[in-house]
């Protein structure tokens, strides 16, 4: 397919003797806004993991862009690829510093506007003395708002979004969903457990079976 962007064949996941998924297949258009459900334990943040090139599928098959995943695909997916997962762990130190980081990248230099940050920070509802608060000091919210922030400072179009929402209000969740659909262009694959991502225009894809995360 000429825009699809991920892809899963008979995609299987075991730990040990264990089998938490089989025969999954899923194809992701460029522009498709997918949400992954299932009870937990699923294999369903694995399979986000696997497209990064952290992890590898039990059987099956996953493509990016075409192309069979192998270490130098999956080192472009994470040039193409925003990922924000639920427990961010961004290191220590002031968030400042941290964004002075991920704008240190080579692929990454120059991407960091100072006005698109102070748009993006008040659309997430923070604080400019935020960006001088030691991040590890951060609560789960103001943490998941600095991974989502990140992620779209990097002006990137491909989204993997691990229960990125979990720890926000209802208000804000509802913010920054708003804010990642209205973007028609952006590709989204969402693992989440919250109702407000269940909107018209996004696919849900129920893996539905027990199993380990």
């Amino acid at each position: 397919m000429q825009d699809e962007v991920i892809r899963y064949e008979n995609a299987g996941i075991h730990f040990g003797s264990k089998k938490v998924l089989s025969n999954f297949s899923l194809c992701i258009p460029k522009g498709k806004k997918i949400l992954m459900k299932g009870k937990s334990g699923t294999g369903k943040s694995t399979l986000l993991k696997i497209i990064l090139g952290f992890g590898k599928l039990s059987e099956g098959s996953v493509y990016y862009m075409g192309r069979p995943l192998s270490p130098q695909v999956a080192w472009q997916v994470r040039k193409d690829v925003a990922y924000v997962s639920q427990d961010m762990d961004l290191g220590e130190g002031p968030v400042r510093d941290l964004l002075d980081e991920v704008r240190s990248y080579h692929s990454n230099r120059e991407r960091v506007n100072p006005e698109k940050l102070h748009i993006l920070m008040r659309e997430l509802e923070l604080e400019k003395d935020m960006l001088d608060k030691n991040f590890e000091n951060l609560s789960g919210g103001e943490k998941q708002r600095i991974g989502i922030l990140i992620s779209l400072l990097l002006e990137r179009e491909i989204f993997l979004l691990d229960e990125a929402t979990s720890a926000l209000d209802s208000e804000l969740k509802k913010r920054v969903v708003d804010y990642f659909l209205k973007h028609t262009d952006w590709t989204l694959f969402v693992v989440s457990h919250d109702r407000e991502w269940e909107r018209d225009g996004v696919k849900i894809v129920d893996i539905g079976k027990n199993g380990s995360d």
